[in-house]
């Protein structure tokens, strides 16, 4: 009997304002997988695909360490979406074999008249048939302990994604300003005087 573990997570990400819109920073997806995970962890499986080794898990007295294979891509408008495809746990057959994750998420630039921000979600769904003595322990026990489990795993996902995005587009923009040759002016550049 598969035991089913949920969590969600908003995030929203004040942009401030650069020569460059964030929009065509978005347009890369391997910009944000980077900035959601370290460099150490992912492989590019292709241009919007790719694996990403997640830090170990400890359920109850059980460590996993699940491998995602996930699509990252980018819409016309802007928006960023995020779906996994499969995924795999290393080193534990049994768990292996009857476990399936489910992530989707998706992060949207709006327009507001005091900016720009971004708008996200992400919704993460485990399934798993545990061997005992797991499938012993009350089921409400199971289901706090997985939905925790997951929520602070998307916690440290929007954590990261908050120190790292902003920090990165910053770098993108200045990368490109320089490449248009606009570095010799400063005031062209207001982030360099932010912090």
């Amino acid at each position: 009997m598969a035991t089913r573990f949920t969590a969600s997570q908003s995030v929203e990400i004040a942009v401030p304002e650069q020569p460059i819109p964030i929009q065509h920073y978005l347009r890369q997806p391997q910009r944000l997988v980077r900035a959601l995970a370290d460099n150490s962890r992912i492989q590019q499986l292709s241009e919007e695909v790719f694996r990403l080794k997640m830090r170990p898990l400890t359920f109850m007295s059980l460590s996993i360490q699940p491998t995602v294979d996930m699509r990252v891509w980018a819409e016309s408008n802007g928006i960023i979406y995020l779906r996994s495809l499969r995924c795999e746990i290393l080193g534990f057959e049994y768990i292996n074999q009857r476990f399936a994750l489910n992530l989707k998420g998706h992060l949207s630039p709006k327009e507001f008249s005091t900016g720009t921000r971004l708008e996200g979600r992400a919704d993460l769904e485990v399934l798993v048939d545990l061997p005992p003595p797991f499938s012993f322990t009350p089921k409400p026990i199971l289901e706090a302990t997985g939905n925790g489990l997951l929520k602070s795993v998307l916690l440290s996902v929007k954590q990261r994604l908050l120190n790292q995005l902003l920090a990165d587009y910053r770098y993108w923009v200045i990368s490109q300003t320089k490449d248009r040759g606009l570095e010799s002016d400063s005031t062209e550049l207001p982030i360099l005087n932010a912090e």
